[in-house]
Order: C-alpha cells, then sequence, then structure tokens
C-alpha cells in the first residue's frame, strides 16, 4: 500500500505572511502613537492647557500617523482578515506571532500610561498626554485580545503565550511596587521608632504618596498578573514557554528577593548585637528594603511552588535545581566572605574598615544559603534510578562544576599575579592583597569538588541500575516468537528476502510465489519498519509489484 503525502506548502505564501503582517504591526503602531497624541492634545484643549502654538511639526506628525497609516492599516487588515477564513492562514507562525506581539506591547504601554496616570494623579500632577495613550493603547490590547479568545479566526499556534507575557509582566511591576510601598512603610516606622528624620517623600509632600503611588503600582499590577494568569489561563499554560515563565521569573525571581532580603535582614540584627561601631540608625538603614524583598518574594516563591508541584516532573526538577543553585550561590558567597575576613584579621586594617562586619556579612549570606540548599537538594538522598529522571540532575551537576572550576582557575590566575608582583616589587602586605581571591578560591573549590564527586556517584549508580547491553549478535527487531510463521507472498527471486525474514523474525516463513510478473526485492528497512511490533500465530506479508509491503496478520477461524 502507499500513502499520498501532501506536497509542501511553497515559500511564495509564508513570504507573503510575513511581509503582510510585519507591515500591519507598524501601521498600527503608528496609528495608535497618532491617535494618542491628538487625544492628548483634545484633553489638553478641554483641561484648559494650552500648547505652544508653534508646536506644528508634532501635530502634522500625528495627523500624518493617524489619517494615513490608519486607513492603510484598516485595508491591511481587512485583506488579511479575508484569508483567515482558510485554516492554513490562522495555522501559520506569523499570525500568531502578529497577535501576540501587539497585544503584549499594548498590554505594556496602556498599563504603564494609565498607572503613571492614576500614580500621578495622587499629588493632583497633570495626566493628559499618560490617560491619552493609556486609552488608545488599551483600545488596542482589547481588539486584539477579542480576536485571541474569541473569534473564530485566532490562531492556532503559540497557545496561551500572550497569557504567559502577561501574567509575567503584570507580576514584576507588582511586585516593584509591593517592594517600594512596604519600603516606604517601614522606612517610616523605623525612623519614628528611632527619633529621626521620616522618610522623605517628594519636594512639597508628605512621605505617604509615594508609597500610595507605589501601591497604585502594585495593585494595578496584580489587576493585570490576576486577569492573565488565572482568568486567560496562564496558570493551566503547559507550554515551555509557561514552564520557563515559572521558573525563571516566579521561583527565580522570587527566590532571589527573598534570600537576599532575609540575609540583610540577618546581618542588621547581627551588627545590633555585636558591632555597634556606627550609630543604630545608620545600622539599620537597609532594614526597609530588605524586610520589603523577603516578604514580597517569599510570597512569589511559595505561591510559585506550589504551582510547579501540579507541573510535570521536569518543571518540578527544574524548580528544585534553581532553588538549589540560587542557595548555593548565597551559601558559597558566605563562606567566601568569611574566609576573607578570617584572613582579614591577621593583617593591619585600612582605616575606617572593621573585619567584624565582614565577617557577620559572610556569616549571614552562610546562614541563609546553608539551609536552604541543604533542605532542597538534600545531600543523603541518592539520585533516581531512571537515566531520564536524572539527566536534569546530570545537567546540573556539570554546570556547576563547570562555573565553580573556571572561577576557581581565574582567582588562582589573579593570586599568582598579585603573589609575584607584590614579591617583585617589595611591596608589604602580601596577604590583605590575597584574602579576597583566597576566600573566593576556597569556596568555588569546595563546590566544584563536591558536585564533581556526587556527578560521578550518580554515574556509578545509574550504570549500575541500567539494564544490560543485548549481545552484539542478537537482532534488532521483534523478539522471537511474537509472529508464530510468517507467510511470504512475491515474485520469483524472493531467496535474499526469506533469509532475512527468517534472522529478523526467528519464526519459520512460507514462500508463496505470485503468478507471472518479475519481482522487486523491497528495502531491508522498509521491511524491519512493517513488522515492527506485529505479532500473531500467523503473519502475512505481501509484496507488490513495486516493492510495496502490505502485513496482515491472520487469526485461525471455524466456519459453522
Amino acid at each position: 500500500m502507499t500513502a499520498a503525502t501532501s506536497p509542501r506548502p511553497g515559500a511564495a505564501p509564508i513570504v507573503r505572511r510575513v511581509v503582510v503582517y510585519t507591515i500591519l504591526f507598524v501601521l498600527v503602531v503608528l496609528t495608535a502613537s497618532g491617535v494618542s497624541d491628538l487625544l492628548g492634545r483634545l484633553f489638553d484643549v478641554v483641561t484648559g492647557e494650552q500648547l505652544a502654538g508653534t508646536d506644528t511639526v508634532g501635530l502634522a506628525v500625528s495627523l500624518t500617523f493617524t489619517l494615513i497609516a490608519g486607513p492603510l492599516a484598516a485595508v491591511l487588515g481587512w485583506f488579511a482578515w479575508r484569508r483567515l477564513a482558510d485554516p492554513p492562514e490562522r495555522a501559520s507562525l506569523a499570525w500568531a506571532l502578529y497577535l501576540v506581539g501587539m497585544g503584549t506591547l499594548a498590554l505594556v504601554v496602556s498599563a504603564t500610561a494609565l498607572l503613571s496616570a492614576v500614580a500621578a494623579a495622587v499629588t493632583a500632577e497633570a495626566v493628559t498626554a499618560e490617560t491619552a495613550t493609556g486609552l488608545v493603547w488599551a483600545g488596542v490590547w482589547a481588539g486584539h485580545g477579542f480576536v485571541l479568545r474569541r473569534t473564530d479566526r485566532r490562531p492556532t499556534r503559540l497557545p496561551g503565550t500572550a497569557a504567559v507575557l502577561g501574567g509575567t509582566f503584570g507580576l514584576v511591576i507588582g511586585a516593584g511596587g509591593a517592594v517600594t510601598a512596604l519600603t516606604m512603610l517601614v522606612d517610616e516606622a523605623l525612623a519614628v521608632g528611632l527619633g529621626t528624620d521620616g522618610a522623605a517623600g517628594s519636594v512639597g509632600s508628605p512621605w505617604w504618596t509615594g508609597a500610595v503611588q507605589a501601591l497604585v503600582w502594585a495593585a494595578g499590577g496584580a489587576l493585570v498578573w490576576w486577569w492573565h494568569w488565572r482568568r486567560d489561563g496562564g496558570r493551566t499554560a503547559g507550554t515551555a514557554l509557561a514552564g520557563v515563565a515559572l521558573v525563571g521569573v516566579g521561583i527565580l525571581g522570587g527566590a532571589l528577593l527573598t534570600l537576599a532580603g532575609t540575609g540583610t535582614v540577618v546581618f542588621v540584627l547581627l551588627r545590633l548585637a555585636v558591632d555597634r561601631t556606627d550609630a543604630v540608625a545608620v545600622v539599620c538603614e537597609p532594614l526597609g528594603p530588605a524586610i520589603a524583598a523577603a516578604l514580597v518574594g517569599g510570597l512569589i516563591w511559595v505561591y510559585h511552588r506550589g504551582v510547579a508541584r501540579r507541573r510535570t516532573a521536569a518543571v518540578r526538577q527544574a524548580s528544585t535545581l534553581v532553588t538549589s543553585g540560587i542557595s548555593l550561590v548565597a551559601a558559597a558567597t558566605g563562606l567566601g566572605v568569611i574566609v576573607n575576613a578570617l584572613l582579614a584579621t591577621a593583617t593591619t586594617p585600612l582605616s575606617g574598615s572593621d573585619p567584624r562586619t565582614l565577617l557577620l556579612g559572610g556569616i549571614s549570606s552562610l546562614l541563609v544559603g546553608g539551609p536552604v540548599w541543604w533542605l532542597t537538594w538534600r545531600p543523603a538522598t541518592g539520585p533516581a534510578a531512571d537515566p531520564r529522571r536524572s539527566a536534569g540532575r546530570s545537567v546540573y551537576l556539570v554546570v556547576v562544576f563547570g562555573i565553580s572550576a573556571i572561577v576557581a582557575l581565574i582567582t588562582l590566575l589573579v593570586i599568582g599575579f598579585r603573589l609575584f608582583d607584590t614579591v617583585l616589587a617589595g611591596d608589604p602586605g602580601l596577604l590583605d592583597r590575597i584574602r579576597a581571591p583566597l576566600g573566593l578560591l576556597a569556596a568555588t573549590a569546595l563546590v566544584a569538588g563536591y558536585h564533581f564527586t556526587v556527578w560521578r556517584q550518580d554515574r556509578a549508580a545509574v550504570a549500575a541500575t541500567a539494564p544490560p547491553a543485548p549481545p552484539a549478535s542478537a537482532p534488532a527487531a521483534p523478539p522471537a516468537g511474537v509472529v508464530g510463521e510468517l507467510v511470504l507472498v512475491m515474485g520469483p527471486g524472493a531467496e535474499p528476502v526469506v533469509t532475512h525474514l527468517r534472522r529478523l523474525t526467528g519464526a519459520p516463513v512460507v514462500y508463496w510465489q505470485r503468478a507471472g510478473g518479475t519481482a522487486v526485492l523491497p528495502n531491508p528497512a522498509h521491511v524491519e519498519q512493517a513488522l515492527h511490533g506485529v505479532s500473531g500465530d500467523r503473519v502475512l506479508l505481501i509484496v507488490g509489484v513495486d516493492g510495496t509491503l502490505t502485513v496482515i496478520p491472520v487469526a485461525a477461524a471455524q466456519v459453522a
């Protein structure tokens, strides 16, 4: 039997789609920019904000974009819309990229402009331009979102991509606004408690105006995130991009904020306990941003870890490895700083420097990163027996070992240079010049040695649990006994085929010669492919006059 194959699409339709949607993208951007400027000028007239009368160039540009690019965009969009009735057009990558790209751009511009306008309204600033830009681009986003989600001409490629990108954007601006607002609140609370000057707001405004403006960004980002993550299905998207966004932004970003903030809080507390070289207000100065980062980052981290547990095994493993890597960096950094500080105690400190502060910084980083790495990595747990499950772990081990080895090598070269330079120049203070590289070398060498040892142990464990390889003489085909008897029907000259079938299946082969015609020997690879997975007491293999293969499993039947 021969299967009919559809011809591959030519390059002309692909090039046409790329050109059409690229031009349409540019025209829509120009039109939205022109309409935004004209609407902003109209708002200025209505609110009594008079523009300079000499700004005729800007007005001419906006009119050009609106009255020329706008109709061209409408005509080109109508042309593309009619063609989208064909399934190949809806399945094109260019159409999906256009909708996702334009929708994401419109979301970023509109959300940024509208949130800027609302935040500026807190201090009664003029926001006509931002409001106009936000409204126009919000319309562009809504229109493209309707096409992407509601119509029968939405693309069949890149499912969930717009929701993932929109949710990621909302999460980033929401987290930034929340951290800023909490920082201002904590700084003001500390200032009141310590009896120092309160947190400074903008010139002529109280401190809380900045906090309210930051809360506007936090609330707006949370709304954008909720809309795309929960309503548009970004949370349930199973694409590779969704996994990357979940691990790379939600887990990696949350872990970075949490570890950095928590480490800074521990550092401040240690300084308050044992290092009072500076005033309390100076020591507590980084406490506000640290507490805010730890709280917001911890919330993001915990939530996305819960989401990752309901994803595939690859996403869960990536989440674990990313968390382990970030905490390992924190712990190794703390170890290197501790070695540096201990070596500094044997040297003459520079004016204004105190090894205790450096030592407390290293201890705080090690206290935060070490336990998280231990709980995440679990050194006492062996590798997975399945090589496919341990593939990500192996890559992680190789990457960590490679990076650590490279850093250690560079650090060793730096130590050698400073050693020879100091000796040849006859300058004192060799230990003070090499103590920082020595600390880094100690940490990276320890990390590289440990991960190399674990990698070798994993290889040995996986090799021990792997099934033994079949002997070289065994046939690489269905095992003997799967086919009870094979009946071959073909023209004359079938002896090579019969020999190959006996070696391939291990079953007896009965040869029936076709009446008349000449034989075309089939390709052995095609024979193996045709018989792959076929089983039965008796199997009929028919070789056509043109070499085509037909496989028919035959079952015994009784006639009443």
